[in-house]
């Protein structure tokens, strides 16, 4: 899962960040509203926690700007502010949870789950494709009843694939999608997850389209 945090406060943004990792998510920063309105309008994120008071562009705008571009990634407002219309507001604008400062990462980490849940986004709880079967929430994958190890960056690039089975998925999406925005890969870093990847799974389910990139087999 890719996430976008856009949250001014540093100590609660890398937190959330250090949290998220570790239940194996890719994960942006932004600490300005500018920034965070740039990332989510230009890379495709599973989820976005947005914060309302925020230098340059408000929450409230970047929700209107995002839903008026179609861009529907399930947004999460974290705010101090609390009142009913707050919420309200928020909600009105085309956010998809509100969770009010303090609050505790269990349930931020729930909502999340349950925002990505949702039909139309089109997660589903196991992925399924021939005999494979991916489990992301307990970061499982087996093949027929035989489990498979794969590390965190090729369980990401995996269900990435299977999310997408039969599209042709280019190299810079992958990254875009499984890695941060900041992190430093090289050109055929792609191409060494995707061959561990075959090694692991079988040859024969990721296929290389030359020229545009790989398509999972169905």
């Amino acid at each position: 899962m890719k996430v976008l945090i856009v949250e001014d406060e540093h100590r609660i943004a890398n937190s959330l960040k250090q949290g998220l990792e570790l239940e194996r998510c890719a994960v942006d920063i932004a600490y300005d509203g500018t920034t965070g309105f740039d990332l989510a309008s230009t890379i495709e994120y599973d989820a976005i926690i947005l914060d309302l008071l925020l230098p340059g562009i408000n929450g409230i705008e970047i929700c209107k700007q995002l839903r008026a571009k179609h861009i529907h990634a399930p947004i999460l407002i974290l705010t101090a502010k609390g009142q009913i219309q707050d919420k309200v507001t928020g909600l009105d604008a085309g956010a998809d949870d509100y969770l009010t400062k303090p609050f505790s990462f269990i349930e931020l980490l729930a909502r999340i789950r349950a925002l990505t849940r949702r039909p139309q986004n089109a997660l589903a709880v196991t992925l399924t494709v021939a005999d494979l079967s991916l489990d992301p929430k307990l970061f499982t994958l087996t093949r027929g009843k035989l489990p498979i190890q794969l590390s965190s960056k090729e369980f990401a690039l995996l269900e990435f694939l299977m999310r997408n089975s039969g599209k042709i998925i280019s190299k810079q999406q992958i990254i875009d999608h499984v890695w941060d925005y900041d992190a430093d890969i090289l050109p055929n870093t792609v191409e060494v997850y995707i061959r561990n990847l075959r090694q692991k799974i079988g040859p024969d389910f990721i296929q290389t389209v030359r020229g545009f990139g790989y398509k999972l087999h169905v």
